[in-house]
């Protein structure tokens, strides 16, 4: 690989789906913990409105879904308070009569007629959440859709799945949608990343939420590695790259130049820049990596990845050291220094 000067920035497209693992460690017992997901479809539920019950089913769904069912409305939705069953009635009136919602609904059902599959998942994944957090409150997982708004959001008891922005990377509704969700994100709207995605949610927003006062890229980059060795110790099963969003081709490309990325970091001095809008595209999601590569064909969020690589490096060397004293570090430097990690 050749390092480019800023200069001259190459530029390539973030394909999400892949299929490569990594050798992981032998994986702990979680039979003996008694706990089982079902995924509560509320998508379904809204098969039974009509013009004539909604009164009905807006009391019913506030009792049964709770907070979920006040977040959908008002924020998802966007029809509205729930306690304001005439604004709610007007418009979800108007939204169950649409060519577009009944096209919607057509095809969510014919992409998840059950769940099966992705409450196994689930049921695993937070099983091994357990097995090293045990006091954690598993919330419900609720299934819905809701026009394209939002894809797994967590709110007061309650983690979403929102199944239209899971129906595959070829789904005909997709294309439309590319003025505000570009294609490489498209690319991994698929089935096989509801348990993924559920998870990451969960450890960001419920386990272990980033601390306002990191600033540099290394205290970033730290926190991003913590999140995903704990997702892979929560899915031990699941490929690396299908977890942090990388295809099988990115994968093996930052592998295969881990050194020479560790190095970039270091001769642009990056490790401790507080600058966000200078770090930000070594962290968020992206079509690429700005300045590394020759033929569009470097991985994106190469701080999340690394941040992965030296967080594994301080647990092969601390292997003693438990997930949750693992999250309770707050010295990312500290950490870095212990992992002796060096580019690979």
């Amino acid at each position: 690989m050749m390092l480019k000067t800023r200069a001259r920035q190459i530029y390539c497209f973030f394909l999400i789906i892949g299929l490569f693992s990594c050798t992981r460690t032998e994986r702990v017992d979680v039979s003996h913990i008694d706990l089982s997901i079902t995924v509560e479809r509320f998508d379904r539920a809204l098969d039974s409105l009509s013009p004539t019950n909604i009164p009905m089913k807006n009391s019913q769904w506030l009792r049964q879904y709770g907070f979920f069912y006040a977040d959908y409305m008002q924020y998802m939705l966007e029809a509205g308070n729930p306690l304001d069953s005439g604004q709610v009635a007007a418009v979800l009136e108007a939204v169950i009569a649409t060519a577009d919602f009944k096209a919607l609904k057509a095809s969510v059902y014919a992409t998840y007629p059950d769940m099966a599959e992705q409450e196994a998942g689930l049921t695993d994944a937070f099983k091994h959440l357990k097995y090293y957090f045990p006091s954690i409150d598993i919330p419900r997982v609720i299934a819905f859709f809701s026009g394209f708004a939002v894809q797994t959001p967590v709110g007061e008891d309650y983690i979403g799945i929102g199944l239209d922005m899971f129906l595959g990377a070829n789904s005909k509704f997709y294309p439309a949608l590319r003025g505000s969700i570009p294609q490489y994100l498209t690319r991994r709207f698929t089935p096989e990343n509801i348990v993924p995605r559920v998870i990451e949610s969960y450890v960001r927003e419920n386990l272990y939420p980033q601390d306002a006062l990191d600033v540099s890229l290394l205290q970033h980059m730290v926190y991003q590695g913590k999140v995903m060795y704990v997702m892979e110790q929560a899915m031990p099963t699941v490929a690396d790259s299908l977890m942090i969003g990388y295809t099988t081709d990115q994968w093996t490309w930052a592998n295969h130049f881990e050194r020479d990325i560790w190095a970039w970091f270091l001769q642009e001095d990056l490790l401790y820049e507080a600058d966000y809008n200078r770090i930000q595209k070594y962290l968020g999601e992206a079509p690429f990596t700005p300045e590394l590569g020759e033929q569009n064909e470097s991985a994106p969020k190469l701080g999340v990845f690394m941040g992965w690589k030296i967080v594994r490096a301080y647990m092969e060397r601390n292997p003693g050291t438990d997930l949750a004293d693992l999250l309770g570090m707050k010295d990312a430097q500290r950490l870095l220094d212990e992992s002796r990690y060096r580019g690979g």
